[in-house]
């Protein structure tokens, strides 16, 4: 399924839909952060997704960093709730969604970074090399947070 994200911008569909998503923002002993990049819109991001039902928010983010990356990790803290009407996700089958995602903060337990079905590229990354690489601004604004020791649990 196509994605265009919108961020800001004035012809941006408008939202049908606001689903609960979990993001986990993985850190390694070496101070890298876990990203993957997206097969859908070749940006590199935090692994994350959306909330099934009869999960927490938190055990959503450890399962779609394990299913997108091949990381098995556990939640050490909590970064915020990321919700912006002006970030907009449209999808090809005809959903609109309007930002909202829980973003936690974890540590690698087991696993080796691994591509996908979603992901063609997941590695570490030190923080230093972010400017790098091609990164959404909203979550260049959630690594930020966490970097500059924000968090703003809403966000």
């Amino acid at each position: 399924m196509g994605r265009t994200e919108y961020y800001y911008d004035p012809e941006a569909p408008k939202a049908n839909t606001l689903i609960p998503a979990s993001n986990l923002l993985v850190v390694n002993d070496a101070g890298e952060i876990l990203l993957q990049r997206r097969r859908d819109t070749g940006q590199w991001a935090l692994p994350g997704g959306a909330q099934d039902i009869g999960e927490t928010a938190a055990e959503c983010a450890v399962r779609e960093c394990q299913e997108e990356t091949g990381i098995l990790a556990e939640i050490t803290g909590f970064l915020g709730v990321y919700t912006n009407p002006h970030h907009i996700v449209a999808y090809s089958d005809g959903e609109i969604r309007q930002q909202y995602e829980n973003t936690y903060i974890g540590r690698p337990v087991r696993g080796e970074p691994t591509v996908n079905d979603g992901a063609d590229g997941v590695q570490w990354v030190a923080s230093d090399c972010l400017d790098q690489l091609d990164i959404h601004q909203s979550m260049r604004q959630q690594i930020g947070d966490y970097l500059s020791g924000t968090y703003p649990f809403l966000g």
